[in-house]
């Protein structure tokens, strides 16, 4: 009995150190020799000016998008919340520290929607509105008024409305291309391209499924951008007749719209 325990034991350390050894080599073999391109569209294998150009290819393809997040232009931050298709957009726009207000185009119909205090502030800039103005402010409160094509606040107000043009801006990114680190955005894998070391810009690449851009940091700390609903339809009409109100129309706090 007693030779019979110092054999059991050393068996049983074999045995142990067996299994130990077995689950590390297989666990080491199984991490130095996974694939981080397993499982997805590919991409990451490419240089950075391939992803890039796969990237702005899919995103000229498709119908729509989402587009979240901050702009800075002409030296002021908005913040948007847009949906848009080839034909219009719809969403709201906000300016740091000022107005809010709602667009709406549907083909060549432009919208715009806000409450009493954005008309009320759309006077001379630097006077407070008068009664008067607040009173014909109150007319405009949540409806939709139509910007004609004619007026300079159209080019303005519909660029945050158009597909293209949104996103020619956006995805723009100046310097040498290099891949950066692997990520999520929103639960999804990517691949990232900086431009200029970050300086220029940097791109998240969907890793999986079509490699649409989904986050966008523009030079010059000029915002950031989230692209999502890649191609994802949404319903996109006109609003109703009353509750819209022509632009061109003189509005008082003696007459109403129309």
């Amino acid at each position: 009995m007693t030779a019979v325990r110092p054999a059991l034991a050393r068996i049983g350390r074999r045995v142990v150190l067996g299994a130990v050894g077995t689950g590390l080599v297989a666990m080491l073999t199984a991490c130095g020799g996974e694939d981080p391109d397993q499982g997805t569209n590919g991409v990451g294998k490419l240089t950075a000016e391939q992803i890039e150009d796969r990237a702005r290819a899919a995103a000229e393809r498709a119908d729509a998008v989402r587009l979240t997040g901050t702009l800075l232009s002409e030296g002021r931050t908005y913040r948007l919340d847009m949906r848009l298709t080839d034909v219009g957009g719809i969403g709201e726009v906000s300016a740091k520290g000022g107005s809010r207000f709602e667009l709406l185009r549907v083909d060549k119909e432009l919208f715009l929607k806000a409450d009493a205090d954005f008309w009320a502030q759309q006077g001379q800039e630097g006077e407070e509105p008068t009664e008067s103005d607040r009173e014909a402010a109150g007319k405009l409160d949540g409806k939709y008024v139509k910007v004609p094509p004619g007026d300079p606040a159209y080019a303005q107000l519909s660029g945050f409305t158009e597909l293209d043009v949104l996103l020619e801006g956006v995805l723009a990114m100046d310097g040498k291309r290099k891949t950066g680190p692997r990520g999520e955005v929103d639960g999804v894998r990517t691949i990232r391209v900086a431009a200029d070391d970050g300086d220029g810009g940097m791109m998240d690449v969907s890793l999986v499924g079509t490699p649409y851009p989904l986050r966008l940091e523009r030079a010059g700390d000029a915002g950031v951008i989230t692209m999502s609903d890649w191609g994802k339809e949404f319903s996109l009409r006109a609003p109703q007749d009353d509750q819209v109100v022509d632009y061109g129309k003189k509005i008082t706090a003696e007459a109403p719209p129309e």
